[in-house]
């Protein structure tokens, strides 16, 4: 069962000044994305609840140092992207 990514505005604008930045993450971004799409609870994303002020928030994992925190709508089966950066920076 499939998910819908649903972007907003300001995440693209986040994702594509993310992306100049780190140029060398896009292919791996991209996979990071169609995995979620396909299958959020896949071990190799890391999906986690956030805690405390996020708590809202659930996290993906681009790698090691980079994250992306999203909402998780399930009962929809929809993905809103919110927010992209290194794991100091999502988590702030």
């Amino acid at each position: 069962m499939s998910f819908t990514l649903t972007f907003t505005t300001s995440y693209n604008r986040r994702a594509t000044k993310f992306l100049k930045k780190h140029p060398e993450l896009k292919k791996q971004y991209l996979k990071t994305l169609q995995l979620l799409a396909l299958n959020p609870h896949h071990p190799s994303l890391r999906l986690h609840p956030l805690e405390g002020r996020l708590s809202e928030l659930h996290s993906v994992s681009i790698n090691l140092s980079y994250r992306i925190t999203m909402e998780l709508i399930i009962e929809d089966h929809e993905i809103i992207p919110v927010y992209i950066g290194t794991h100091d920076d999502v988590y702030r």
